[in-house]
Order: C-alpha cells, then structure tokens, then sequence
C-alpha cells in the first residue's frame, strides 16, 4: 500500500510541497508530554511562527485517530496539550497507532519518519534522545539514535537532553555512522548550557554549507540523518554545575519511585523544571525557538 494513503498533509504545507517552497518538520511530544499547559500551546504557535518570520513554512506533526498529520490546527495543537488519552509516539507505537485510530504526539524518530514520507528535509526539536545515564545496567538507549542512522532527515537541536549521558550518546552516533555539526560551534552544546565538554564532528559557520553537506550526503546514497547542534542562546543558557546538581536529584527521586521506560524523560524534565523553579522551562522554549530559525535558514539554503 502507497503510505501517503496514510497522510493528512495540510494544505499550506501540501502547497509548500507542490511549489518547493522550504518546510521545517515539527515534533509535537513537547506539548503533549515536554511541557504543562498552556506553555505548551504558546510554545507550539510560536514556534511555528518563528520558522515563518524566517521565510520558511512550518509542520508540525502527530496521529490523530489513526492519521498522520503534517501541519496541525490550532484545535489539534489544543487536543494534544489537553487530552490525557493522546500517547507518546516512537517508531515502535506508528503501526498500531494508525491501525488502531488513536491519538498521539511524535517524538523525534517518529517525526523523522512521517517527514521522509512527506519529503521534508529539515527537522527542529528541542534536544535529541540518547543514551540515559546508567545504560550499561538498563539498556536505555533512544530510538531517536537508531532513526537518525537511517533516515534522511536533517535534525536541529540543542545537543541530547541535559539528562542523558552525553558521551555514550556521541559514541552510539559515531557507531552508526551519524555525522554530528556544530553550527558554530566546536564543542556540543548541552541542552540548557552551550558547552558539555564534548567535541562535535564538525564546526561549520553558515546554514549554506551545512546544506550542501546535507545534499552531499544523499547525493552519495547515504543513508541516515545528519544532526545539527545549534547552542542556546548565550542569555538564556542556565550554569551547567546547577543543572547537573537538578539533573541528578531528579535521577534519584525516578529511582525511587520505580519510573521507567518512555515515562522517565517527561517526568524527569517537569522534577528539573520544579528544583529549578521554572528557569529550566524559560531556557527550553528559547532554545526551542532559535533552532527553529536556524531550521528554516538550512531548509532554505537546501532548496537553492
């Protein structure tokens, strides 16, 4: 069966497609399960119009009832950040979500799929999945790693969330094949900070060389993603000594009540947000907002 027969594409995205114009795939687990309400609703629209301030259209994605949508309503964009029956959704979950009519947000695999299928190129999200600290003991790795090493999607971020363990996530990347480039930047930045302590693949300083890297490497038939760490904002960034001392309490506390699985990252991002008092969400959503231009600068460069 022909997967568009899966797809919703909205029509200004759908006219996106047909004219070439540039589109910045949207992930939408950050309102159902990254963010409280109604922070995650603002935050979705004003991402969205962050990529078209920059010339760029966007598409946010998700399942609803069994479809995949590329380009949400405002009332879809509601729905997920209001109904507790909408799910988190990875590569495992796309088969039965849609054979079975639910509802769901996308993380960064799934969207990187649902993109392909709409030939969109560039994708921007907070901060990638990886390797969750502790791994050798519980084999938790993301499937964001895996998708990034074999679908060709540009992916923009702010490094791995500040709750993984950075330099297994690097290797895991390394491993598959998955070039890292720091826009800008020489080391990975670490989601609510600029620096890690980790070096990137690559430095490169302009969205149009990071473009034609991007067409290079399809054009040579290989598969897989590339990722694209682009730093917080120096403004926003919080002191990384605080949020490693937040990070680890809220490891702790997960420990102790048992969680696990695809529950552990929104529940340890809302036990940072609360030890942090909110500084944590603040730096989330400006760092969410500038990947998204950068985003819309790369798919623009991609299309010329």
């Amino acid at each position: 069966m022909n997967p568009n027969n899966y797809l919703d594409i909205h029509p200004e995205v759908e006219n996106a497609i047909n004219d070439k114009l540039p589109i910045v795939a949207l992930e939408s687990s950050i309102i159902s399960h990254g963010m409280p309400y109604p922070n995650n609703v603002e935050t979705a629209l004003m991402v969205e119009e962050t990529v078209r301030v920059n010339n760029a259209i966007p598409a946010t994605i998700a399942i609803i009832k069994g479809r995949l949508k590329v380009g949400l309503t405002k009332e879809e964009i509601e729905l997920l950040a209001t109904n507790d029956e909408v799910r988190k959704i990875s590569r495992r979950d796309l088969a039965v979500a849609v054979s079975q009519k639910l509802s769901g947000s996308t993380t960064v695999a799934s969207t990187m799929i649902i993109a392909n299928l709409s030939k969109i190129a560039v994708f921007a999200t907070g901060g990638i999945g990886g390797v969750h600290r502790g791994a050798e003991k519980t084999f938790d790795i993301s499937a964001d790693l895996e998708e990034l090493s074999k679908t060709n999607v540009c992916v923009v971020c702010a490094g791995t969330k500040a709750i993984l363990d950075i330099g297994l996530t690097l290797e895991y990347l390394e491993t598959k094949g998955v070039p890292v480039i720091g826009y800008k930047t020489s080391e990975l930045p670490a989601f609510y900070s600029s620096k890690s302590g980790f070096n990137v693949d690559y430095e490169i300083k302009t969205t149009s060389d990071i473009a034609k890297i991007l067409k290079t490497k399809w054009g040579l038939s290989i598969k897989g993603g590339v990722l694209v760490a682009n730093p917080i904002p120096k403004k926003f960034e919080l002191e990384s000594v605080m949020m490693n001392e937040a990070i680890n309490e809220s490891i702790i506390e997960a420990d102790k009540e048992k969680i696990t699985g695809k529950e552990i990252t929104p529940y340890l991002l809302a036990k940072v947000n609360e030890i942090t008092q909110g500084k944590s969400l603040n730096a989330n959503i400006k760092l969410i907002q500038n990947n998204a231009a950068l985003a819309a600068k790369i798919a623009l460069h991609y299309l010329k």
